[in-house]
């Protein structure tokens, strides 16, 4: 199974780009050996239109033209859904024992997501209520998705 992340926005170099390496690279480095064959980090330009609602569907547009085909689609909202660890790693378990190709996890940028995207997500998952900086939902996302594949794998890292 393929898991992408897509989301608007640059990081810049500094502490969350650091951890988004890190987490990165240990999630790729631990899910190959339990069927999760590629995490691709996608950075999506923010346009540059003056109206939000032009921004978030050239922004959305641009989201779905690198969705896998048959990808799962997450996307992150502070009214999604809020799983604990084992439950975040068990949909992943699910979805790649059940022959899913591939994970979508998408972060819109300040304005949001079109509706049109938001209504292909097949889970809206939450951070908790507060909203958190796009550049910290990304290191929060590849924490849990390092998270998700220790726990998959046996892995100490997660602990209840």
């Amino acid at each position: 199974m393929r898991l992408t992340v897509a989301a608007v926005g640059r990081l810049k170099r500094g502490a969350e780009r650091d951890l988004v390496a890190r987490y990165h690279e240990r999630a790729v480095r631990a899910g190959r050996a339990i069927g999760f064959r590629a995490l691709d980090l996608v950075e999506i330009g923010e346009s540059p239109a003056r109206d939000a609602a032009r921004r978030m569907t050239e922004e959305s547009i641009a989201i779905a033209s690198v969705i896998p085909d048959g990808a799962t689609v997450v996307v992150l909202d502070e009214r999604g859904e809020n799983l604990d660890s084992p439950s975040f790693a068990d949909l992943l378990r699910r979805w790649r024992d059940n022959g899913r190709p591939a994970a979508a996890f998408v972060i819109g940028g300040p304005d949001g997501i079109a509706v049109t995207l938001r209504q292909r997500a097949e889970l809206r998952l939450a951070f908790g209520a507060a909203t958190w900086p796009h550049q910290l939902v990304r290191v929060m996302l590849l924490e849990q998705l390092y998270r998700a594949v220790t726990i998959l794998s046996g892995h100490p890292y997660h602990r209840e």
